[in-house]
């Protein structure tokens, strides 16, 4: 091995910390180290260790708490892989676990078992086709709230898994029973773009708004069942216009890019909550696309709402985002310019 962020030559690693792990199914070894030893090497570069492997052991070298880091990661990787949660480890996977690592330090609770939080301890989220556990410590704390409050706001920048985790847990109470079918709605504005004419009929014209959240349930449950579903309106996509008038009752709704809902229509949408239903709203206060001048009926909701009994807000910083890395060097250089912006705005107030 040797191929992270560490050099040194075998003389040099009596010098260095140390631990030796022994994993009894080779298979499990093998995926856990990665083609090419490439998880191992993720690992190496994360926490500034060096990884040797040994047969059916991995030796861990470095400082004491890369040391102890590193092999709470893979004795946890590995305890997923041994139960069959998942299907396999990937780069995200191994990240998340180094986050997790970190917030879960003198709390009793191993990193691999941070979804073991309620119903028994369990927080892992299991839908048809995957099985799925927060990588944050702020995923964490959302997906409680997704299960202990009727209505739960998630608030925060692309790429946090606001919206993905919500559609996960509203898959996962629906197969179990918990709620009698899904609505996920979106407002239908655009992007700054204008798409003029769309041909076809009113699904044709708002698919297109919706498709992320078809994406979502196509990662939780196969294909077929997700049309099926929506054939026999278990599953229910809608602009959030289509919601006036109704009452949700016995469902999981999600309001996703709530951020571009106006105040009367976030007024509407929050007041259809029936009885046995839960309700989330998730955007991100920087992706405003309503018209100059128009109230975002996120901030008046987060304004209004704060402080009333089962209603939670959970915030997410660029410090979760889960996509490509450089998603999260995006979104920073992003709000960096906007600080800027905002201070040379002031600046310019109080000299003129």
């Amino acid at each position: 091995m040797g191929t992270g962020t560490l050099t040194h030559r075998p003389e040099d690693l009596a010098d260095l910390q140390n631990a030796t792990l022994e994993f009894p199914d080779n298979r499990l070894l093998i995926d856990l180290c990665g083609e090419f030893d490439s998880n191992l090497a993720r690992i190496e570069q994360k926490l500034s260790v060096q990884i040797i492997r040994r047969g059916n052991a991995l030796a861990v070298y470095g400082d004491t708490a890369g040391v102890e880091a590193a092999t709470h990661v893979l004795e946890d990787l590995y305890a997923k892989l041994e139960s069959g949660r998942g299907d396999g480890i990937d780069q995200g996977e191994i990240d998340g676990q180094i986050r997790m690592g970190d917030s879960v330090k003198g709390t009793g609770i191993r990193a691999g078992d941070q979804i073991e939080m309620f119903k028994g301890g369990n927080v892992e989220i299991k839908t048809r086709k995957k099985q799925v556990e927060p990588r944050t410590e702020a995923q964490k704390a959302y997906v409680e709230s997704l299960f202990n409050n009727e209505l739960a706001f998630g608030i925060g920048p692309a790429g946090t898994g606001k919206t993905y985790l919500a559609v996960a847990v509203a898959v996962s109470m629906f197969l179990s029973g918990q709620v009698d079918r899904i609505i996920l709605s979106r407002p239908a504005v655009e992007a700054g773009e204008r798409l003029g004419f769309l041909p076809g009929d009113m699904k044709d014209k708002i698919d297109p708004y919706m498709q992320p959240l078809y994406d979502a349930l196509n990662d939780f449950l196969p294909s077929k069942q997700v049309a099926k579903l929506i054939e026999d309106k278990k599953i229910e996509i809608a602009p959030l216009a289509f919601m006036r008038g109704r009452t949700l009752s016995n469902a999981f709704v999600v309001l996703d890019e709530a951020q571009n809902a106006t105040t009367m229509q976030m007024k509407m949408f929050l007041t259809r909550l029936g009885e046995g239903s839960r309700m989330v709203i998730t955007g991100d206060r920087t992706q405003i696309d309503l018209p100059r001048g128009t109230h975002s009926g996120l901030r008046d909701a987060e304004r209004l709402l704060k402080g009333i009994h089962k209603i939670s807000f959970n915030y997410f910083t660029v410090k979760d985002v889960v996509r490509h890395p450089l998603v999260a060097r995006i979104i920073e250089a992003y709000d960096a310019d906007s600080e800027h912006a905002a201070a040379q705005r002031q600046g310019h107030g109080r000299t003129g």
